[in-house]
């Protein structure tokens, strides 16, 4: 019986449980998205995002959309390829490209016309029922590693927010914020999340 790992992973004609590149993953024409993680191509859901999660990306969305606007962070939603370089920039020594659900780039240095090089300021996954052990075991590795200041998992079922916060290279987790609480981002000047606010009428 295969693991939630293998599950995840895709299968021929697009792995054989090698190592791909960034270069490998632009010539693939696929009718689904995909990731790399460390060289592994990892398949998202067939099916689009649930309501659930659509609705509290995009109100996440937009509220920083509105904050940000005429500064220099941008923030971007999934579908927007994140390519994390252990060393090289070159499209053949990348092994890990993301799609966050949604990502803070301050640095405008990282950004081209392909996404994002490099690590984001602030990344957010909100967490479905098919890919909880990936955004929480193989993101949250990629992630600190690369340098990610703050890792933000919102889990809209459980109505719940965890805060992974940047310090001496280990990602030091917060609380686990809820219902009545107000989250304020260590790394993006002045901006607060309304957890009321957040997932009020999204039962």
């Amino acid at each position: 019986m295969e693991n939630e790992e293998e599950k995840n992973m895709v299968k021929e004609p697009y792995s054989r449980y090698g190592l791909y590149s960034y270069a490998d993953y632009l010539t693939w024409d696929i009718d689904h998205m995909v990731e790399l993680i460390k060289g592994k191509v990892f398949r998202q859901a067939a099916a689009a995002p649930r309501r659930l999660h659509q609705e509290v990306s995009g109100r996440i969305f937009a509220k920083l959309f509105i904050h940000l606007e005429k500064k220099e962070c941008k923030v971007y939603s999934a579908p927007f390829d994140v390519r994390l370089p252990a060393k090289s920039k070159r499209h053949e020594d990348i092994r890990t490209v993301v799609q966050p659900d949604i990502c803070v780039v301050c640095d405008a240095e990282k950004l081209d016309e392909l996404g994002c090089v490099g690590a984001p300021d602030l990344i957010m996954e909100i967490l479905s029922p098919s890919n909880n052990k990936k955004e929480l075991q193989n993101k949250y590795e990629v992630y600190e590693e690369s340098g990610v200041r703050e890792y933000w998992i919102i889990h809209p079922y459980e109505k719940t927010l965890l805060v992974y916060t940047l310090a001496d290279g280990k990602y030091i987790p917060s609380k686990l914020f809820t219902l009545g609480d107000h989250v304020a981002s260590g790394c993006i000047e002045g901006f607060v999340l309304d957890l009321e606010e957040l997932f009020t009428g999204l039962d």
